[in-house]
C-alpha cells in the first residue's frame, strides 16, 4: 500500500504512442487514478495496469468533460486517500496545458507533485509534415501563440506588432479564427504571401496537410474542411514542406 499519496502531471505528446517519454510511460504503469485529456492517444492508456481507474476529463468546444476547479478537486482527493495519481495531458503540461494552475492548488493543498514534460505538437506536428521551426536560411526566431482570442470580445491580448517579427509562428487552436490571425499579422507587416501549412490531426494516422499564403489560407481551410486539432505554422519554413515531408498522410494538399 501506498504511505502517501503523490500527483504526476504528464505530458502525452503530440499523438502519435510512440512519442511518450520513458518517464511518462514509468508514471502510466505505476499509477493507481489517471486522469487524462481528449487528445490524448487510447492506445497510451494500455500501458496502465489492469486496477488503474481511468477518469476522462477531456475538453472541447462547448463541451467539458470537467470544468478545471473539479479537476483540480479530484486530482487532490484522490492524493489525499494515499493514490498515485497521473494527470494526463496531450502535448506538454506547461504549453497551453493548464498544467501551471494544476501544480498551484496541489501546492496549496500540500499535495506532492512531479512535471513531465511532453513533446508539443508545435514542434511535432510541424517535423512530421517536414517542415522545421528554425532554419539557418529561414528561420532563426519561433514562437508558440494560442490563437483563439477575439478582439470583439476583448480576449486579444496578443502583441502582434512584435508577432509579425518573429520568424516562425505556431498558432494552437486557431482554426476557427485563422482569417482575423491572418488580417492582423499583414496589418502589422507579414506579407500577405508568407508561405502557411496547417497540419490537422499531426503525428497520428489521421494527419493531413495543407499549405498555402497568408492571404488565403482561410479560405483553403473552409474549402477543405480541416477540423480541430490542427497547427497552424507561418513562416517561410514552410517552403521545405515538398523537399523534406516524409511521413506518410491521409492526404497532403498544396
Amino acid at each position: 500500500m501506498n504511505v502517501s499519496g503523490f500527483v504526476y502531471i504528464v505530458g502525452a505528446g503530440p499523438g502519435d504512442p510512440k512519442l511518450l517519454t520513458i518517464r511518462a510511460l514509468e508514471c502510466l504503469q505505476l499509477a493507481d487514478v489517471i486522469l487524462y485529456d481528449r487528445l490524448v492517444n487510447p492506445l497510451i492508456l494500455q500501458h496502465a495496469k489492469k486496477e488503474a481507474q481511468l477518469i476522462y476529463c477531456g475538453k472541447e468546444p462547448g463541451k467539458h468533460g470537467m470544468i478545471q476547479q473539479e479537476i483540480n478537486e479530484v486530482l487532490v482527493n484522490h492524493a489525499k486517500n494515499k493514490k498515485q495519481v497521473v494527470r494526463l495531458k496531450g502535448g506538454d503540461p506547461f504549453v497551453f496545458g493548464r498544467g501551471a494552475e494544476e501544480a498551484l492548488f496541489l501546492k496549496e493543498h500540500d499535495v506532492s507533485f512531479e512535471i513531465v514534460p511532453g513533446i508539443s505538437a508545435g514542434i511535432a506536428a510541424p517535423a512530421y509534415a517536414g517542415i522545421p521551426v528554425t532554419h539557418r536560411d529561414f528561420s532563426n526566431s519561433f514562437a508558440i501563440v494560442t490563437g483563439h482570442g477575439r478582439e470583439d470580445k476583448g480576449q486579444d491580448f496578443l502583441r502582434w506588432g512584435a508577432l509579425a517579427q518573429i520568424d516562425t509562428i505556431a498558432f494552437y487552436m486557431s482554426v476557427g479564427n485563422i482569417e482575423f490571425i491572418a488580417q492582423k499579422l499583414i496589418t502589422h507587416g507579414k506579407a500577405a504571401h508568407t508561405p502557411v501549412a496547417v497540419i490537422e490531426w499531426g503525428t497520428t494516422e489521421r494527419q493531413r496537410t495543407i499549405t498555402g499564403q497568408l492571404a488565403t489560407i482561410s479560405e483553403q481551410i473552409v474549402a477543405e474542411q480541416i477540423k480541430n486539432p490542427a497547427m497552424i505554422l507561418v513562416g517561410d519554413v514552410v517552403q521545405l514542406h515538398d523537399q523534406i515531408a516524409w511521413f506518410k498522410e491521409k492526404l497532403t494538399i498544396s
